[in-house]
């Protein structure tokens, strides 16, 4: 009575995922582990800075954050003859498993007194090998478990929980590490993998689909297969192109903004905070509403999520005060929160479902290189044109993004409607994003 009561209190887009046994068993521990990547951010920083040889913490600061994130666009090319026989249920749980057991040894090996750098690296390297599967694999594994009408709200959920925990995650990690070491924090994001690990088991278990949907078709597993597919997918190969220029444009902003904070604001930390938290909060609330999206083109709202974001920089390079940058970077963040939904949406919907992981993969490779090239880019613009000015001409950047991507879905549209025998549809979700 009480679970039934609490589902009515959601809202009605939301309501048949908590319906649903396997998905509502399976959102917690997926939670916990955005939580423990967002608390690790802080810690795998901290820890490098404590281990690191005097005069060499920045070299080893910038070697950990590589090896905590980049290994997964090799490990998506290099596996990917085995991984794509694998079911999305069983992506998942082996990189949880991987994380578990390689960012578990870190709290060992500091506690043994063994914790070299050299090691260090090693582990980080070694537990994000296999991101890009795992993440393929969750977001496989949902629209492999719902019908298609619930994935839109599905993955906004997915996507608000990796929003909070970039809010939530370093504001705990700095919290406890008042009290314990950093790499005490890495092992207990090594636990949520390993308790996400387990529960995907189960969960697959009980829906007993996994085993018998997730084959690939013949010529899956040849190291090509996602990104040949995608080239024979215009759409979505347009989607991942729109997706990769978007965060490149994001990275040199997110260079830019603190030191606008502090040369051209005069302010400290605390006000780089608030930004960041006030862009979280907006992007948590927003992915929550993306569950609402569904009666919309997809296609044109995404496109408009690019242009609003853009727009919300515009205001640092008139020399805006900061009350009014700080609302606007919250109304960017409530533009941008539903993108990853979207996204992950459209590639649901296009994509055959045996192909779906691989694609997905392949998609997860591409977008590691995305925001490095971006945050590489930003120190030289900033040399150049100064921190109000990059985050300026990073907005109006995207804005143009946004009018290129609408003239191509046009012209694209055009084609199609001239083309006999071909329908341009103007349906919700997805029958105005035919190309």
């Amino acid at each position: 009575m009480t679970s039934v009561r609490t589902t009515r209190l959601l809202p009605q887009a939301y309501r048949p995922l908590f319906a649903h046994a396997g998905f509502k068993r399976l959102l917690p521990a997926l939670a916990a582990s955005d939580l423990g990547d967002g608390m690790s951010v802080v810690a795998v920083a901290w820890l490098a800075i404590e281990i690191a040889p005097p005069g060499r913490s920045g070299l080893l600061l910038g070697a950990a954050l590589a090896a905590y994130a980049l290994p997964g666009a090799l490990g998506a090319l290099l596996f990917g003859r085995w991984l794509r026989r694998l079911p999305p249920a069983r992506l998942l749980a082996a990189d949880s498993r991987i994380r578990a057991v390689l960012l578990g040894c870190v709290p060992l090996a500091w506690a043994a007194g063994v914790l070299h750098p050299v090691l260090y690296v090693a582990l980080l390297a070694g537990s994000s090998v296999l991101h890009a599967w795992g993440n393929a694999g969750r977001y496989s594994l949902v629209a492999q478990m719902l019908p298609r009408e619930q994935r839109l709200a599905a993955n906004a959920l997915l996507s608000s929980s990796v929003s909070a925990s970039i809010v939530i995650g370093p504001a705990l990690a700095g919290f406890l590490a008042m009290v314990v070491s950093p790499a005490w924090l890495i092992g207990l994001d090594a636990l949520s993998f390993a308790v996400l690990a387990a529960l995907v088991v189960r969960v697959r278990a009980a829906d007993g689909k996994a085993e018998t949907e997730g084959a690939p078709q013949a010529g899956a597993d040849r190291p090509s297969a996602g990104l040949r597919l995608l080239r024979k997918q215009p759409e979505l190969l347009g989607v991942l192109a729109l997706t990769w220029f978007f965060n490149f444009l994001y990275g040199p902003a997110e260079v830019a903004l603190p030191l606008h904070v502090t040369d051209d604001l005069h302010a400290g930390a605390g006000l780089l905070g608030l930004y960041w938290a006030l862009f979280g909060a907006g992007a948590v609330l927003g992915g929550l509403a993306a569950g609402a999206l569904r009666r919309f083109p997809l296609w044109p709202v995404t496109l408009g999520i690019v242009a609003g974001w853009g727009i919300a920089l515009v205001p640092f390079g008139l020399g805006a005060p900061a009350p009014v940058t700080l609302a606007c970077f919250t109304l960017g963040g409530l533009v941008y929160g539903p993108f990853t939904a979207l996204s992950y949406t459209l590639f649901q919907e296009r994509t055959p479902a045996a192909w779906l992981t691989t694609v997905l993969a392949a998609r997860s490779a591409a977008l590691l290189t995305a925001g490095p090239v971006g945050t590489a880019l930003g120190g030289p613009l900033i040399a150049l044109m100064g921190p109000r000015g990059v985050l300026a001409a990073s907005g109006i950047a995207t804005i143009a993004l946004a009018a290129v991507g609408a003239a191509v879905r046009i012209r694209s549209a055009r084609r199609s409607a001239s083309r006999p025998g071909r329908s341009n549809g103007s349906g919700p979700c997805g029958a105005a994003a035919r190309p």
